[in-house]
């Protein structure tokens, strides 16, 4: 079948959002990782490709979460392009949502960005925290991964077929790599991309030795006056330091968000996988709205402040859908314009 027109999945977001309804679906198309990320704990995980969701599933997942709404679906991992039939689950996803993506770059080749593009992706996101090969090889647990995400932030933005795709250089902000923000941002301007951040969480994978010790808030928010391509919202930059010293509360995870694993369970988060709502194999649209409120209105966590939960509780303030506007609505030419400045 054919893709229902963008509008109508953007008029179904704004419309369900105005009703105090989720926009934001993370689904972890896979958990099988090839790094062996020193801060995180996912590629631990023994899965394999017969834990992971078909594309018939896939697809019947997806028809059961357009009867709730379009959904900006953030396709997770994980690492997602070791599946080989990506393209074709961003493909399924478009037809009925806004498929974005988060990569650490390994297996993106210039077909396979091809591919994801023309399949309908929205979005890609490489994952790079330090500006330094050595250093982000050595977070990364893996040699070359830091020259094989730069090639895929460059090919991922050469290989964008629409003005309404996007590209992003994402960083984890940890306790040592606040000098790098700067330096990343100036390297993704040179490709022609955004810059994003989010603080790290020891939920990840336990380790509180990666937690900034300082204040960073201002120093981020000078930043992005700074730099046009640096685009996290600001009332997201704020609370950086609140996340990092007690944490923000009044969660929407469940209201404005929400997480799809890889066997298609239902959580109000993606930390939240042990305690599943329901399944989107399973459940019926009007039933999932209505346990993942109920989980919204328990929840009493505090403990992460991800761009995922961030970035669309801005959504809920005034001042910060304002500002999300302009980058909601803009296309790729502000990031040409940013790339032609840096060269």
């Amino acid at each position: 079948m054919k893709p229902y027109p963008a509008l109508y999945k953007k008029y179904k977001i704004f419309s369900r959002f105005f009703a105090g309804r989720p926009v934001w679906c993370t689904w972890q198309v896979t958990y099988r990782c090839n790094f062996s990320c020193n801060f995180c704990d996912y590629w631990k995980c023994r899965i394999k490709p017969a834990d992971e969701l078909g594309l018939r599933e896939i697809e019947a997942g997806c028809r059961t979460l357009f009867g709730m709404s379009s959904f900006m679906v953030s396709i997770g991992g994980g690492e997602p392009f070791m599946r080989p039939d990506l393209p074709e689950i961003i493909e399924i996803m478009a037809r009925y949502h806004m498929p974005l993506l988060t990569t650490n770059g390994w297996f993106v080749t210039r077909e396979f960005a091809r591919r994801a593009f023309r399949a309908g992706l929205w979005g890609a996101s490489v994952s790079i925290d330090y500006a330094s090969e050595e250093r982000h090889d050595e977070s990364r647990g893996v040699e070359g991964a830091y020259r094989r995400a730069v090639d895929a932030l460059r090919v991922l933005s050469e290989e964008r077929c629409g003005r309404f795709q996007r590209v992003n250089l994402m960083a984890v902000l940890k306790n040592d790599n606040l000098d790098e923000m700067e330096p990343l941002i100036r390297l993704a301007a040179r490709h022609g991309a955004y810059f994003m951040v989010q603080p790290y969480c020891s939920l990840k994978g336990g380790e509180g030795r990666f937690l900034p010790d300082r204040s960073v808030s201002a120093h981020l928010l000078a930043l992005r006056r700074r730099h046009p391509n640096f685009i996290s919202n600001p009332y997201f930059l704020e609370r950086f330091d609140a996340a990092l010293n007690g944490g923000v509360p009044a969660c929407k995870a469940g209201r404005g968000f929400f997480n799809v694993d890889n066997f298609g369970r239902v959580a109000k988060c993606v930390e939240d996988l042990d305690h599943p709502i329901g399944s989107v194999l399973s459940d019926a649209p009007a039933a999932l709205l209505r346990k993942l409120r109920a989980a919204w209105r328990a929840n009493t966590c505090r403990a992460c402040w991800y761009n995922c939960r961030g970035e669309i509780e801005a959504l809920f303030d005034p001042r910060g859908l304002a500002k999300a506007l302009p980058v909601i609505l803009s296309t790729w030419s502000r990031t040409e314009r940013a790339a032609n400045r840096a060269r």
